[in-house]
């Protein structure tokens, strides 16, 4: 007897039911299994189940907003997540990436760019099992298997952006990378806003860590950024 391949299901949240509609349409249609939420306080139950593999999150939610639903779901659970949302500020995107979202999509969008957002979201979290490191840095221990950062011995909460923007750099040390390439490497997906985006991560990692005589964030002006590793490491 033949075995059917077990569909991958989707937590739409959003209480806009046209939108629930189309993206459960446009979903079930390429494939996946489709689960909707009009509120947040309901999502929360929904989220955590071990069956669902990635949530489309809207912010303005009854009940509980995004925000709120999504802080829920970190505290236990790195399933993927999707915001979508009428913000288009820069700094509504990177509040989204800051509090563990992996992807941000601004509506009106077009369902046929939120599907391919959908797919390498899946992409990068079924390749991570396979990347969980650590790197160590004279002082600096960074590990994307926990999510932890290790700096002179002290563990410093960062938020999980800013984790792996920092891991990136320690990984690929005296190497330079332009914005986009940051973008690409950190955010994984085609990033369609401000690439201000990064200068606002490496500001705050900057201002979180401080200064090193081991290592430091060197802006390589009209290029893009390296994490320099100074010669006594």
């Amino acid at each position: 007897m033949e075995m059917k391949e077990e569909k991958t299901r989707v937590l739409v949240v959003d209480d806009d039911v046209r939108i629930l509609q189309i993206l459960k349409l446009y979903l079930c249609k390429d494939g996946y299994d489709v689960v909707t939420c009009e509120r947040g306080d309901d999502a929360i139950d929904l989220a955590l189940s071990p069956d669902v593999k990635l949530i489309i999150l809207d912010i303005m939610l009854p009940g509980m907003d995004g925000w709120e639903v999504l802080e829920n779901v970190r505290r236990t659970s790195s399933v993927p997540v999707i915001m979508l949302t009428a913000k288009g500020d820069i700094t509504d995107r990177v509040q989204g990436l800051d509090c563990g979202a992996d992807d941000y999509i601004v509506k009106p969008f077009e369902p046929k760019e939120l599907l391919a957002r959908v797919k390498a979201v899946l992409r990068r979290a079924a390749a991570a099992p396979d990347e969980l490191k650590t790197v160590t840095i004279g002082d600096l221990s960074v590990s994307i298997d926990n999510y932890t950062v290790i700096l002179a011995g002290v563990k410093q909460e960062m938020p999980p952006k800013e984790i792996e923007l920092l891991y990136f750099f320690a990984a690929h040390p005296n190497r330079v990378y332009t914005r986009e390439q940051i973008l690409s490497n950190v955010w994984g997906f085609g990033f369609y806003g401000d690439s201000r985006t990064v200068d606002v991560h490496i500001k705050r990692l900057r201002d979180r860590l401080g200064d090193s005589r081991y290592w430091d964030i060197e802006t390589i002006w009209g290029v893009g950024y390296r994490l320099n590793i100074k010669k006594d490491v």
